[in-house]
């Protein structure tokens, strides 16, 4: 039987396309070990912030087009990186993919990464990645021994002080801590904006201020959906009230505090009339109520169901959050109409960025909306990738090239099995 064979300048043509494929792939590498670098120090001193971003990983899905569940692993291994020096060289110099670097990160210490990085540097990455699962399951036995323990002494307490603050001090099992801190993790990913411009001493809220934040939205998305049954609802709204005149303009004197007496600014008083249940009640000038009017909602469920069917989730550009407030353009108290025109829907922390921060909406005559920074600024839905030259694979080794890493450097033996 005859078997066909491949000429040999084709075997030749193949082998250097091989090669060729590899090289680039080795630049690549090298080009991600630099951009989580970047990634890292961009979260760090929280540059998403200026954009109005939730977070960096939301950023990243905003200004550069990538997934966010993509850009949410880029920032987490950009944040584990200068805390395993070794796995972040190798990754720089090209000896380890993307995709090892990614599952190193999960497990590895700065005890135990040269250990890791020695048995993974010759394997296929899924190799790596059951060489990860390994590794978790070392002294299971004893976390087995650990977990009566930790369910016993398990607590929470919550309390107000004096300035009418809440302490919340607690030991949770590894579990519920477990969601409560990725619940912490989503909502400051999705709803936490803030604007340093707007900020007197420049610095970004630290991680601490972030999930008091996030408490406060896990806690509010916990009563929407009504936890208890029997009382849903009505029996844990907040009350706010706050006079006429202030709404219409927070620059006027008169009273917005909450039903226990603590005081609010007058734009949260704004932002929380924005989408809520109201009362009008009248006062005599003693102080005495003399009319109490029907409650009404700001926003009928009517328009609020076209108002979810167009806008489909929070419009502020890079954000689409699901869970959302109504946000009267011109506010209703300023004499705007509540219709869709005059609608759009924000989520919790951007309908802050807009009322407290800042931030501006407005929409335009084909109907869109425009939201501009505190700057004026306009904030576009989708930027510009910027231009690269049309070889980039010659424009990417050129920058490696500068950086002192060059083809020989990357394509080292042990980096076979990516």
């Amino acid at each position: 039987m005859l078997v066909p064979t491949t000429p040999r300048p084709e075997i030749e043509e193949l082998n250097r396309l091989g090669e060729e494929i590899a090289e680039l792939s080795a630049h690549i590498e090298v080009a991600t070990a630099r951009l989580l670098e970047l990634v890292g120090e961009f979260d760090v001193r929280a540059g998403w912030a200026e954009a109005g971003a939730k977070s960096c990983a939301e950023w990243l899905s905003w200004r550069v087009g990538m997934d966010l569940g993509a850009a949410r692993e880029h920032v987490r291994v950009a944040r584990a990186l200068p805390d395993l020096p070794r796995v972040r060289a190798a990754f720089a110099r090209g000896e380890l993919s993307y995709s090892k670097v990614r599952a190193l990160t999960r497990v590895a210490t700065p005890q135990t990464e040269e250990r890791l990085l020695t048995a993974s540097t010759a394997m296929p990455a899924a190799h790596v990645e059951r060489l990860v699962r390994a590794w978790r399951q070392v002294d299971r036995n004893a976390e087995n021994r650990q977990a009566a323990h930790r369910q016993k002494t398990r607590s929470l307490s919550v309390y107000q002080d004096a300035d009418g603050m809440y302490i919340i001090h607690g030991r949770l099992t590894p579990e519920a801590g477990a969601v409560l801190r990725r619940a912490l993790e989503a909502c400051c990913d999705q709803m936490y904006a803030q604007a340093r411009v707007n900020d007197p001493e420049g610095d970004p809220p630290s991680l601490e201020q972030r999930q008091a934040d996030a408490l406060g939205m896990l806690a509010e998305a916990a009563l929407h959906h009504d936890l208890d049954p029997g009382a849903p609802g009505e029996r844990y709204q907040i009350v706010v009230h706050v006079d006429a005149p202030v709404l219409a303009d927070p620059d006027r004197p008169g009273q917005s505090v909450l039903e226990d007496g603590h005081h609010v600014s007058a734009e949260t008083s704004r932002r929380l009339a924005c989408d809520a249940s109201r009362v009008v009640m009248r006062h005599h000038s003693d102080g005495r109520a003399t009319e109490v009017g029907a409650r009404t909602r700001t926003i009928p469920a009517a328009l609020r169901r076209a108002l979810q069917h167009r806008d489909r989730g929070c419009r502020f550009p890079g954000c689409g959050l699901r869970f959302t407030q109504g946000h009267h353009i011109q506010h209703w108290a300023a004499g705007g109409p509540t219709t869709l025109s005059n609608l759009v829907l924000l989520c919790r922390r951007h309908h802050r960025s807009v009322h407290e921060d800042g931030f501006q909406v407005q929409r335009l005559g084909d109907g869109e909306v425009e939201f501009l920074r505190p700057d004026g600024r306009m904030l576009p839905q989708a930027p510009v990738l910027p231009r690269v030259p049309a070889d980039g694979g010659q424009h990417l080794r050129a920058a490696n090239a500068t950086a002192g890493v060059h083809a020989i450097d990357v394509l080292h033996p042990r980096a076979i099995g990516r």
